[in-house]
């Protein structure tokens, strides 16, 4: 039985992932699902955001161990949870099977204009500055999504989310420089798939194909999603890692 790790990016928790968990179990029936919040997020928005990557990587590592759920894991992680990932993979590399990999970026290998978008900046200006969960919400989905897709009523959960556990500016910005400081491997710490979205209005997917270009992994772009492929096409996701993973096996 397989146990999938999920973590999620900047600011933004384990609700986040919707119903994705439950593609994952349709897919794969037997396999332990355990989405994770990363310290200042969720159910701990309380407690200070770590300021390295690698103190969230353990922190995820400790967690897992207190509820006794043993390794190896199977790692699905976005964005800032993708570096965790790959910090807990080069750490300790017993503890992972496999690591996949979605819209992230690493700054050793990536400038910054494309590990941020230009056009992006503004949008998260008037997201700090809106005033309304709702407007804060909307900004962050039409930054994160892309058409033909529409999910309005995803709008509604996030509201309800940041509304009953919301993430301090604080801890968003040291989650923010824990991203900046962090220096990924030069070879795959893990067995890697990078997935990522043609459509992504806040990283630039060169970001993704240098990811796989330096460390000799697959990489696969979906034509149209945006920044939150799991939201915008979950079963896309699903298909593509069960495609690799079958490589995988008839590989070993």
């Amino acid at each position: 039985m397989s146990t999938w790790i999920l973590l999620r990016g900047l600011a933004r928790e384990k609700s986040h992932w919707g119903d994705f968990p439950q593609a994952l179990l349709q897919e794969w029936p037997d396999a332990h699902v355990i989405p994770l919040d990363l310290p200042g997020n969720g159910e701990l928005n309380t407690q200070a955001s770590p300021t390295t990557i690698a103190e969230m990587a353990s922190y995820c590592r400790d967690a897992l161990a207190r509820i006794g759920v043993p390794p190896p894991y199977h790692l699905l992680a976005m964005s800032l949870g993708a570096m965790v990932a790959t910090a807990w993979a080069e750490d300790h590399p017993e503890d992972i099977e496999v690591c996949v990999l979605i819209n992230t970026s690493f700054g050793s290998f990536s400038p910054l204009h494309h590990r941020l978008r230009p056009g992006a900046w503004p949008v998260l200006v008037k997201i700090l500055l809106s005033r309304t969960a709702e407007r804060r919400e909307q900004l962050i989905f039409e930054l994160t999504s892309a058409p033909p897709y529409a999910h309005a009523q995803v709008i509604a959960s996030w509201v309800a989310i940041r509304r009953s556990q919301p993430v301090s500016t604080r801890n968003a910005l040291r989650q923010m420089t824990a991203a900046t400081r962090y220096r990924a491997p030069l070879t795959a710490p893990a067995a890697t798939l990078v997935l990522a979205g043609a459509g992504d209005r806040l990283v630039d997917t060169r970001c993704s194909l240098e990811i796989a270009h330096r460390w000799n992994c697959p990489v696969v772009v979906h034509p149209e999603a945006g920044h939150d492929v799991p939201l915008d096409d979950g079963a896309w996701v699903v298909m593509e890692i069960r495609k690799w993973l079958s490589h995988q096996t008839r590989a070993t």
